[in-house]
């Protein structure tokens, strides 16, 4: 396949992509093959159906395409990994928000006839991982490639007051920004990050570590040591955070709420997309829609001021349960 003809084709790709982001049942694609155009239809009616929820009416979708590999390249076919870096306009209440999202999809592009044609879209949504619960030791999500011993002895908060210190959420959510869609190179960065970024902007917000040297305990980050990554399971599993949470008294802790619109900045939700009690994900509350419902921010898939239920997520499902936190005021 010509560099060229893939240019042209990943391009029809991407522009049909953003017209199904906002204006539902997109036009005809004969870039898509026709199952793929189903799919997308489907995703598109969907879309429409939570913008109206919302009371939002959606402006535009800017997607840049960013061929990461190609995995495969022949005169009748091409696989190429592309990240799509999704920035969505959408107004509600006489005000325009952004939402950004970082995606990666795996696509194939098929000859027909003359044509090219994507004739197989792979996502592995990895909101969905991991699957929580106490990862041993050798099975945990390993770093983006540092080496360094990090924080150590600074990081857990050796020698501080026994007074009350007041969580700085501001802090919390602009720390959260500064991060999304990028690694902090003072801490490890995980293939599955969404918890290790959730506690550190937590960290930043002034939550005091909680260090017991237990994995299975407490809520603490060590670093790389003797070539180990340190950290309770707390730190860096989202199921492992919620329950944390939920029995803390001492430090860090929270009170769970009924409703999203009980949160404040610097609040964090927990995802179970399967319903069967497990948490897989992890986001912080870092701003608010015109009508005062959460925005939040995550890693794993980047995300910045995203609306709150993740409902254009690929991982969200109908089973999807929500948990909502309301970290104390004081620690």
């Amino acid at each position: 396949m010509g560099e060229r003809e893939w240019k042209q084709a990943l391009f029809a790709y991407v522009n049909q992509y953003n017209r199904s982001e906002v204006n539902g049942v997109p036009q005809p694609d004969e870039y898509l093959e026709v199952g793929q155009r189903m799919e997308r239809a489907a995703r598109a009616a969907r879309l429409e159906q939570w913008y109206n929820e919302r009371d939002a009416v959606p402006l535009r979708s800017e997607t840049r395409a960013k061929p990461l590999r190609i995995v495969q390249d022949t005169p009748d076919e091409a696989v190429i990994d592309v990240q799509l870096h999704v920035r969505l306009f959408y107004e509600k209440g006489g005000m325009t928000h952004r939402e950004d999202r970082i995606e990666r999809e795996r696509l194939t592009f098929t000859r027909e006839g003359e044509a090219w044609q994507v004739t197989r879209i792979e996502r592995d949504p990895a909101e969905r991982k991991p699957a929580g619960g106490e990862v041993p030791f050798e099975e945990a999500p390993f770093n983006q490639g540092g080496n360094l011993p990090l924080l150590n002895r600074g990081v857990l908060g050796f020698g501080s007051s026994a007074r009350p210190s007041r969580y700085r959420r501001e802090e919390a959510a602009a720390y959260a920004d500064q991060w999304w869609d990028s690694f902090n190179p003072e801490f490890e960065g995980f293939d599955v990050d969404c918890t290790n970024y959730i506690s550190q902007c937590l960290f930043a917000g002034g939550a005091p570590i909680h260090y017991t040297g237990k994995r299975e305990s407490g809520w603490w980050y060590k670093g790389r040591v003797a070539g180990r990554e340190l950290w309770s399971y707390s730190w860096a599993v989202s199921n492992s955070l919620e329950r944390y949470l939920d029995s803390s008294s001492w430090g860090l802790t929270a009170e769970q709420v009924s409703r999203p619109e009980q949160l404040t900045l610097g609040d964090v939700i927990f995802y179970d997309w399967d319903g069967d009690g497990t948490f897989q994900h992890s986001t912080i509350v870092t701003a608010f829609d015109a009508g005062g419902m959460p925005l939040v921010n995550a890693h794993t898939v980047s995300s910045r001021h995203r609306y709150w239920d993740y409902k254009n997520s690929y991982a969200w499902t109908d089973s999807t349960v929500y948990r909502f936190y309301h970290i104390a005021d004081y620690f």
